[in-house]
This record gives structure tokens, sequence and C-alpha cells, in this order.
């Protein structure tokens, strides 16, 4: 068995999932927890958002300390941590998760498309996750329009900026993220209103 396997099975066994596994020529191995997520029954709220602590990585890094002296496998520094807000997308069930939220995706291969709005040769996207209208696949939706600056005034009579959608399968995917974007006024649900200010 790959020491790597042998690294994913000690972090399951502990209660975690396996995010991601590096290692870098300097001799660091990263390894990347999180708590496991399962969707909510239909109709169901989404479960509280539960974090990764120091006491889960303090707990799996003298685990895998032992393991991995007993696997004789050779590194410099142990890093275990949470995945963070660019958390990367791995699995259908982060899609699942992660639906709503906007991300960044890097595609494999250029879209292709010719007689549209999107370059041709695009790989990289931001936009708002979404499952696409057949149930299987997935598409990203997003505005070129530019953001409003913050504390600038939008007209209510402002026609709505035009919107683009991107359908793809996840084969297609190189890479993708959660994008990391910092909201200083704590997180909210996707899709969730701001209270409107006094005025």
């Amino acid at each position: 068995m790959a020491w790597q396997d042998t690294v994913e099975q000690t972090v399951t066994g502990l209660g975690f999932d396996l995010v991601e596994l590096e290692r870098s020529a300097g001799g660091l191995l990263r390894i990347t927890i999180d708590l496991p997520w399962t969707a909510p029954e239909l109709g169901q709220p989404l479960p509280p958002e539960q974090f990764v602590t120091v006491e889960d990585c303090e707990k799996i890094t003298r685990q895998l300390q032992y393991l991995l002296e007993v696997e004789g496998l050779e590194y410099r520094r142990l890093e275990v941590g949470s995945p963070g807000i660019d958390r990367p997308l791995k699995r259908e069930i982060d899609y699942v998760r992660f639906e709503g939220h906007v991300v960044d995706l890097t595609l494999k291969a250029p879209i292709g498309a010719t007689g549209s709005d999107v370059a041709a040769n695009r790989k990289k996207f931001r936009g708002t996750l979404e499952r696409a209208a057949d149930g299987v696949q997935w598409q990203v939706v997003w505005s070129d329009a530019p953001e409003p600056k913050p504390g600038q005034r939008v007209s209510k009579k402002r026609a709505p900026v035009p919107m683009q959608a991107m359908t793809f399968s996840l084969d297609e995917i190189q890479q993708a993220r959660l994008a990391p974007i910092v909201n200083f006024k704590g997180r909210q649900a996707p899709g969730a209103e701001t209270a409107p200010s006094d005025e």
C-alpha cells in the first residue's frame, strides 16, 4: 500500500476527510483536512457549518508523525491544516456542498466556442456554482460587467446586468477552488440578502 493511501486511511479513521496531500521538493509534507459533510435530506435545512480546530490538527499531526516513522517516509516538516477560504473542490460532494458559492474554475482545455461573448481560448472562470438544468452537469454563472465600487449608489432603474453561463462536467475541470472572497460582515448563506442600512 502506498504511503498516500496510509495517510488517507489514518485521517478518515480519525473522523476527518483528506482534502489535499502535497509533498514538496524541500521536504515539506502538507496535509489538508476537513470535517466530513453529508448532503441534507430533501427539504431539510443545511446543517450549521463546522470548522477544523487547532486541536484537531494537533491530533492528526501526532498520529501521522508516528505512522510516517513506521512507514520510513523521509520528510523535513509536517504541516496539517484546514482548507482555508480558497478550498479546492475535488469530488462531486464538494460541488454539492458549495453550490451557490463563488468559485474559480480552470478547464483542462479551452472552451472552443465561437459565436458567443466568451473568448474561444478562455480556460479560467469566476462565477456562482449552480447545478445545470439537466441535473447532472454543473454550470458557472457570471457577469463581465464591472462590480459597483463600495459606497457607490446604484440606480434601481438601471437595466439588469447580463449574465453568462458555462455548463461543464467534472471531467473537464483541471482545478476548482472556492473564490477567496472576504466579507468582514461575517459569513452568510449563499443568496442571503444583507439587511438594509438605515440612511
